[in-house]
């Protein structure tokens, strides 16, 4: 039935596809679908025989349509022949008419020439008379200019080259008049730049050849006008003094200072500013304040550097008043000139200057060997800093260059203090002086070192030896003489410096002497032992050097009362005090050492127990009689408890360490025993000497014998029938509390309870030496799992 249909479908000769292109065809729609479509499905052909097949219809439609309107058609073309006939009609009248158009528009267009061409040649004439008046204005500024320039007023001449570039210099009609003045402000400029630079020239060699008579001036100003405020505190320190003394009344008055006219600084700058303006005229502003810096800061390293074919003595005061005229100029041009100088930039050129002026005062200062060279450098340097103050200047630095003129004084006067003090000590002999009536005053009591309000008897036998009182004297000496410098001047308040160098003499020289003396190796135990009593009593001198320092400085005895105006090097001397106390110590068990060395004659292994005290100690305890008995009658009680307590303590550690030194491989009881006995002599002479002194009632809680505990429990352990209860926590606590194990398990390994002779195994010591040995065996166990 399907092949039927399709049959006749094409026997009507139209397909269903021809059908649907045929309405896509009629409606005007886009085949471009169904072309790619038919390329994708690869069937292009059937696409064009569709195509072809369409186009036969439409031609068959068409000519069956012109059948239809044939007799219209032939109508229309011989209405299309009228047409035409009429067209060659007008177009013959639109040619008459253009003839006629062209003939009137010729003589219109000739007048019209005319015209334009008179208004070309008025529009000339108007642009050349514009031209003219514009170069004419250009060329009256040019003559301007040059006389100007020709009469040196190059500010005018400036201002007239600013108009012409400004107003006229892109404008100018006339290209070789352009040229010209193109080719020439440059020039211009050029030459005003030289001749200013030129005049600028000049005034920087004037005005550093007027900078020195202008710090001469200023400095003369301010050395009137300490020499008024001198004066004046006199005055009232006076009134104060006879108002106090009921003697006047005491009144206050305003004195006005008038200025003196010729007390102005007259500094003619009118050419700097000048120049500057002009300069920022020229737009190269920049450029001039650079080149002023760098001609000024040459000017400056010239004047700071100090002449070599003059002493500076004769010539410091030319010297700082060319620099204090170079920054009273600098001054007052940061002040008036605008930025040509920035605040930087001066403080530069500042910073420049105190450091080569400081440099150089310092070098100066030491390389000068007089006191009274010192002083002269010393008042102009601050009458310098006190004119320069008035200017704003931070002059801080080079008057801590004066601290450095003030300390070389001292320094000369503590060099001479230092040789004095070194050959007072040299020459002392180390024995306490016996002083008569008339030689207790000038040695001790004028120094304040009396021990007791009450006289006492004669001979008076001085717990110090020579050395205090030459020392007192030479101290005595150095603070007036440092006195007499620090109130050069008119100086009111220098008590802090007369202070501050007794304390450097003080520490720095007598206190240096005493610690170069106490750490000499030719100083004994008796040198060390006085010397370190005869600081204590220099110690106290400090309240004495203070309140004569005071006195001298005009200071009241009340103001000194005070904590903080103490000497430093009271607690210096202190300090040394407590450094020769720790050097006697040393000297002290050095010397037990060597006694102690005899202890390598000992036969640690003996057979018998030794019946008698051995040689090196009955040398020992000698020693320690002789050297309490010295330190008690100079040095105080906690010192002699110090001494005892390092000796004793000593001896300890000595004999612990040779039980513990790889040299001594073994020991025996019997050996024990011996020391044993020593030490029971050394107690005895500890708890003697401890109770004879006094130190028992201070040192309730302590004693010499404290000392010798570690030993005394190693040997009460050893010689113990039971050793292993060393490790019972209680028993230890009680008998054995000093006693450390590592030390102790050394110890115990070279203990024997009997020598390892030939017949040792078969000796008759007994069970109980039997089972004492066994007790060590188990602690020596005991202490090796311990560690």
């Amino acid at each position: 039935m399907n092949a039927k249909k399709s049959r006749n479908v094409t026997e009507n000769g139209e397909t269903v596809e021809d059908s649907i292109l045929m309405t896509l065809i009629g409606n005007g729609e886009d085949l471009a679908p169904m072309v790619r479509h038919s390329f994708e499905m690869g069937k292009p052909e059937t696409l064009v025989l569709q195509l072809k097949h369409v186009v036969k219809k439409k031609e068959v439609e068409i000519e069956e349509l012109c059948k239809l309107h044939y007799e219209e058609f032939i109508v229309a073309v011989d209405e299309l022949r009228g047409v035409l006939v009429d067209a060659e009609e007008l177009k013959s009248e639109l040619a008459s008419d253009n003839f006629r158009l062209q003939e009137i528009g010729s003589a219109l267009l000739l007048r019209l020439e005319d015209l334009l061409e008179s208004y070309s040649i008025k529009k000339n004439v108007t642009e050349a008379v514009k031209m003219s008046r514009m170069c004419v204005e250009v060329l009256d500024l040019c003559i301007k200019c040059n006389k100007y320039v020709a009469d040196g007023q190059f500010y005018p001449a400036l201002k007239a080259i600013h108009q012409i570039e400004e107003n006229y210099m892109k404008v100018i009609p006339v290209k070789t008049l352009k040229n010209l003045v193109e080719k020439r402000v440059p020039v211009i400029k050029n030459h005003i730049e030289k001749k200013v630079c030129g005049e600028i020239n000049e005034w920087l060699v004037h005005i550093r050849g007027t900078s020195k008579e202008i710090g001469q001036k200023a400095i003369g100003f301010a050395s009137s006008s300490r020499q008024r405020n001198e004066d004046m505190l006199a005055r009232q320190k006076k009134a104060e003094e006879e108002s106090c003394l009921g003697l006047g009344d005491f009144t206050y008055s305003l004195d006005v200072e008038e200025i003196d006219d010729n007390s102005v600084l007259k500094i003619n700058l009118m050419p700097l500013y000048r120049a500057y303006y002009i300069h920022v005229c020229l737009g190269i502003r920049d450029q001039f304040r650079e080149y002023y810096f760098k001609n000024r800061m040459l000017q400056l390293n010239s004047d700071l550097q100090v002449s070599s074919l003059q002493h500076f003595l004769s010539s410091h005061q030319t010297y700082l008043a060319q620099i204090a005229g170079y920054f009273i100029v600098e001054d007052r041009v940061l002040r008036t000139a605008g930025d040509l100088l920035s605040p930087s930039q001066v403080q530069a050129m500042w910073e420049t200057a105190v450091s080569k002026v400081t440099e150089n005062l310092e070098y100066q200062f030491s390389h000068m060997d007089t006191a009274s060279h010192l002083l002269l450098v010393k008042d102009y340097v601050t009458l310098l800093g006190a004119t320069l103050r008035q200017y704003g200047y931070d002059v801080g630095y080079i008057l801590d260059a004066l601290t450095n003129s003030r300390d070389k004084y001292h320094e000369l006067l503590l060099v001479e203090c230092r040789q004095q003090i070194k050959d007072a000590v040299n020459d002392d002999d180390c024995k306490q002086m016996v002083l008569k009536e008339s030689e207790y005053s000038t040695n001790v009591l004028c120094f304040h070192l009396q021990t007791s309000e009450i006289m006492p008897g004669f001979p008076y036998v001085a717990p110090f030896s020579s050395m205090v009182p030459d020392c007192c004297r030479i101290i005595r000496s150095f603070i007036k003489d440092s006195v007499n410098y620090l109130s050069y001047g008119g100086q009111t308040n220098f008590f802090d410096f007369a202070r501050k160098y007794l304390d450097k003499l003080l520490i720095d020289v007598l206190n240096d002497v005493i610690l170069s003396t106490i750490k000499s190796s030719n100083t004994g135990v008796s040198q060390a032992m006085q010397i370190a009593a005869n600081i204590s009593f220099l110690e106290r001198a400090c309240d004495y050097f203070l309140q004569t320092a005071a006195k001298q400085c005009g200071v009241p005895t009340r103001m000194i009362a005070r904590p903080q105006t103490t000497l430093n090097a009271k607690n210096v001397l202190k300090s040394t005090r407590e450094k020769s106390y720790v050097a006697l110590v040393n000297l002290v068990n050095h010397k037990l050492t060597e006694y102690l060395s005899l202890m390598e004659k000992v036969n640690w292994i003996i057979d018998d127990v030794a019946q008698h005290k051995s040689e090196y100690m009955n040398e020992v305890v000698m020693y320690l009689d002789t050297l309490l008995s010295t330190a008690q009658q100079v040095l105080p009680l906690d010192v002699m408890y110090k001494i005892g307590s390092g000796a004793l303590e000593h001896i300890n550690n000595s004999f612990v360490n040779t039980l513990l030194s790889d040299s001594l491989k073994r020991f025996t009881a019997n050996c024990v025993m011996g020391i044993n006995n020593d030490f029971k002599t050394l107690e005895e002479f500890a708890d003697e000497r401890f109770h004879s002194t006094g130190l028992s009632e201070i040192y309730k809680e302590g004693s010499f014998r404290g000392c010798l505990l570690e030993m005394r429990q190693l040997i009460n352990l050893l010689l113990s029938s039971q050793p292993e209860n060393f490790m019972n926590p209680v028993i230890r606590m009680r008998n054995y509390n000093s006693l450390d194990y590592k030390k102790l398990a050394i110890i115990c390994e070279k203990y024997k309870d009997s020598p390892d002779g030939l017949f040792g195994s078969l000796s008759k010591r007994g069970a109980k030496q039997s089972n004492r040995m066994k007790s060590m065996d188990v602690l020596k166990r005991r202490l090796k799992d311990f560690n």
